[in-house]
């Protein structure tokens, strides 16, 4: 549904090694710097993209936004999440497990070093 997603980061170097785990669970190759020194991954004709903000002031996280990363099953969710905090992540609001609304999930929070907030999930059998 979206074309790409950046976050800022006070530490690309930080943000890789959280970033090459996380997405390593679900495919992704490992990221590459662009042109404009802004660290890439692609999958399925989408971009995830780290980079120092452009305005040159601190980068701080969207207070309210989540961004969400869809899963094969509860497995992949748990690998993703366990590789985040074993990388510098926080694992955040409940522990990997099924959310019940007006879809059964399965769900896993996590907070990337710099703050972003991310859920991995799938739908729930």
């Amino acid at each position: 549904m979206f074309s790409h997603i950046v976050v800022g980061s006070n530490d690309l170097d930080r943000s890789r090694k959280f970033y090459d785990a996380t997405f390593a669970v679900l495919g992704v190759a490992a990221g590459t710097l662009d042109a404009k020194g802004r660290l890439v991954y692609s999958k399925d004709g989408a971009r995830f993209m780290v980079t120092a903000p452009i305005d040159g002031k601190d980068a701080t996280h969207a207070n309210g936004g989540t961004i969400g990363l869809r899963m094969e099953g509860p497995e992949m969710v748990k690998a993703w999440h366990d590789a985040g905090v074993a990388n510098g992540g926080k694992s955040i609001e409940n522990p990997p497990g099924v959310r019940e609304g007006t879809r059964r999930l399965y769900l896993a929070y996590l907070r990337d070093p710099d703050g972003n907030k991310l859920c991995g999930g799938c739908l729930a059998s």
